[in-house]
């Protein structure tokens, strides 16, 4: 009789936990659940941005506003587009080298420990962006949209890689 092969423990990732490994429906709870979290998030950073634009548009003169709105809408879609397809080539590179599992979690640790003093400079530099600030949004959603939508997150495709080593 053969010896029975090692169990491997299947290795919790973030935002995943372990129910990557069945994609069952706990793995699409928590996807859908991260999506609806982002859509939130891409909707009131929308919000946020149109609000803030129209703040600027109001000082500039009638004549200017209409060529200046045609300019941010053009290009809000074309940054929304670059978004898009600056996440897919940044997945399509993940996905020839994967992060191991430890990586994984390492990388989202040090993700979260953001210096407050960056903070401040980012709200600074937002009130020097409210000309842009709807393409930046566009750029945004383009790139948080790319991330949504993805088969297949790089963090599973590594995790797949390294129990398969094991």
């Amino acid at each position: 009789m053969p010896a029975p092969a090692p169990r491997v423990e299947i290795p919790a990732l973030p935002r995943l936990g372990t129910t990557w490994y069945d994609r069952g429906v706990p793995y699409w709870l928590r996807r859908m659940r991260t999506a609806v979290g982002l859509l939130v998030v891409m909707g009131m950073t929308c919000a946020f941005a149109l609000a803030f634009y129209m703040g600027f548009r109001e000082v500039l003169p009638p004549g200017v506003r209409v060529v200046w709105d045609t300019v941010q809408a053009i290009a809000a879609c074309a940054v929304l587009v670059w978004g898009w397809v600056q996440q897919r080539r940044g997945h399509r590179e993940q996905l020839r080298n994967p992060p191991t599992p430890l990586q994984s979690r390492l990388a989202r640790r040090d993700q979260s420990g953001r210096a407050p003093g960056l903070v401040a400079l980012g709200r600074g530099l937002a009130v020097l962006a409210a000309p842009v600030v709807p393409a930046l949004a566009a750029y945004a959603v383009g790139w948080l949209t790319a991330w949504l939508t993805v088969r297949e997150y790089p963090s599973e495709v590594g995790a797949r890689r390294w129990m398969e080593r094991r």
